[in-house]
């Protein structure tokens, strides 16, 4: 099956069997969202979702943490991946927020970047879940699942590679779709270890699927 075919198969698919998808992380305004994707940054999102409502409920907006010093965030994110690193990331990012955005959350991939804490995945992230742009932020299933199904070359080795590429061959109006698409897929079917391919109904266009199945 040629790369094109590919896409199409797999684009196909998804439109019928999930045209609607979203974020998994629990949030109540768009700075509340911003704050759980940094926490999920290597670290799943049941976990996020675990420790953010002790969180938000002390801490709901950029200027409640942007009083907050870091070792008092710290208390409410120590089961998360690098707290200590997060939880100053996060203070830092309310801080700038009220100072150069009036507490706002800016709508843009370059404004959102200039935040601590805060790269381009994130970024992403925020523009299509937040502000309903197309974008296609790139984490680990994302970027495994791409390079499975054979959506990407070899010598996409990066995410922004991978970004770069996906953007090239999806549909614009389905780009942020299409990212919900292929982390659910690799979050309960395309596992990282053992993936799940008796389970995988696009197996069919999956590049990898003949290598796995003998396994």
């Amino acid at each position: 099956m040629r790369r094109e075919e590919r896409y199409r198969y797999v684009v196909d698919h998804f439109r019928r069997e999930m045209p609607e998808a979203d974020t998994e992380l629990c949030y109540g305004s768009t700075f509340q969202l911003l704050v759980a994707v940094m926490l999920s940054a290597q670290c799943t999102d049941k976990r996020v979702n675990q420790v953010t409502p002790a969180l938000f409920a002390r801490y709901p907006d950029a200027r409640a943490m942007a009083e907050a010093e870091p070792d008092e965030v710290l208390e409410y994110i120590s089961s998360v991946s690098y707290p200590n690193a997060k939880s100053r990331h996060l203070v830092q990012m309310a801080r700038l927020l009220m100072a150069q955005h009036q507490g706002a959350v800016p709508a843009t991939i370059d404004e959102l970047m200039q935040l601590p804490g805060v790269g381009r995945k994130t970024a992403n992230v925020m523009v299509a879940v937040a502000f309903g742009g197309q974008a296609m932020p790139v984490d680990t299933h994302v970027f495994r699942v791409s390079h499975r199904l054979g959506l990407v070359a070899p010598a996409d080795n990066t995410p922004l590679k991978v970004e770069t590429t996906l953007r090239r061959h999806l549909p614009e109006d389905v780009l942020s779709l299409a990212h919900h698409w292929l982390l659910l897929h690799g979050r309960y079917v395309c596992t990282a270890r053992a993936p799940h391919c008796h389970q995988c109904e696009i197996k069919e266009a999956c590049k990898s699927y003949p290598l796995n199945s003998k396994l």
